[in-house]
């Protein structure tokens, strides 16, 4: 029985689904981070071999006999790990994919590609994406694929939690100065992060998780009518607009009703900065369609393979 695996793999987790010809779910699993950018090549491999083996466990197969069938077990593997759109972190995990994880093909692209898959199948259309970091992937008539942001902190990144929690920071520190408005920021953040005063933070030596990690202080502060936070919060969906105007310009559809589709945690948590992305977005495009995501992105990813396999079976 021909089966496809679809992974997709962050920086904090990474799931796999394995699935029959006809897309029935035959066994799904998480695993530990694996992009390979921050933890490391050595522990994205595991954590990937780690979802793989789960995932037939759960189907039923012997992982001796998958690993030694002829044909593979596998047609096609579709796999969207964050990092991975550097030239040379590619070469390298796709070279260890076709060694380690049977199947007659291989596709390896970005988790942004993926959850594009997942939202618009080969259709066209855009989505921006926004947690720890921020990107927008967009998918034209032609099949082309085009993207805007997601280059990293600390230089890009723009409406991500990690800028939120930045900006708030600054805000905080601004405030005590003298500089800013008085925000409940300054004494949240100080609680969270044990700091005596907020300028105490410039010598915490904070991790990238660490700052993003204080976006829900800003979300709590702005939902108590916080003026500072409110203005966060505004920002960030102007940021992450601008990410889909860019593509939206680039490929003409600035008058045209495109499927811009949005995605992670900061889209989740907060309505304000849903509404003032949809809000800076229609400036620009009026017609435009937003919605959230409502596939995982693994399904993009299994869709991927399963596509894969068809298109050259």
């Amino acid at each position: 029985m021909a089966c496809f695996l679809g992974i997709d793999g962050g920086g904090t987790r990474t799931t796999a689904w394995l699935a029959d010809g006809d897309g029935n779910p035959l066994g799904c699993a998480e695993a530990g981070p694996s992009n390979p950018i921050k933890v490391g090549f050595r522990v994205a491999e595991r954590e990937l071999l780690k979802a793989f083996h789960a995932c037939l466990r759960e189907a039923g197969f012997p992982m001796a006999v998958a690993r030694k069938a002829h044909p593979p077990l596998l047609e096609a593997v579709g796999a969207g790990i964050s990092g991975i759109d550097r030239r040379a972190a590619h070469r390298t995990l796709i070279k260890w994919m076709r060694q380690h994880i049977p199947a007659r093909r291989h596709l390896l692209t970005t988790d942004a590609a993926i959850a594009l898959a997942a939202a618009v199948r080969d259709a066209p259309g855009i989505i921006v994406i926004a947690g720890t970091g921020s990107i927008a992937f967009a998918r034209d008539e032609q099949g082309k694929l085009m993207r805007a942001g997601g280059w990293g902190i600390p230089f890009d990144d723009g409406g991500s939690g990690y800028d939120v929690g930045r900006k708030a920071v600054a805000a905080a520190i601004q405030a005590s100065d003298g500089r800013g408005p008085n925000t409940l920021l300054q004494e949240r953040i100080c609680r969270h992060l044990r700091l005596r005063i907020i300028t105490d933070v410039v010598t915490a030596q904070l991790e990238q998780q660490e700052v993003a990690a204080l976006f829900p202080l800003v979300m709590e502060a702005a939902r108590e009518g916080d003026l500072v936070a409110r203005h966060l919060c505004d920002d960030a969906g102007r940021d992450l607009a601008e990410l889909a105007v860019a593509l939206l310009k680039r490929a003409g559809w600035t008058r045209s009703m495109t499927h811009v589709v949005t995605s992670g945690g900061v889209f989740k948590s907060s309505k304000l900065i849903r509404d003032s992305f949809i809000r800076h977005l229609r400036r620009f495009a009026p017609q435009a369609r937003v919605e959230m995501l409502e596939h995982s992105p693994v399904q993009g990813a299994l869709w991927l393979a399963r596509h894969l396999g068809k298109k050259k079976s």
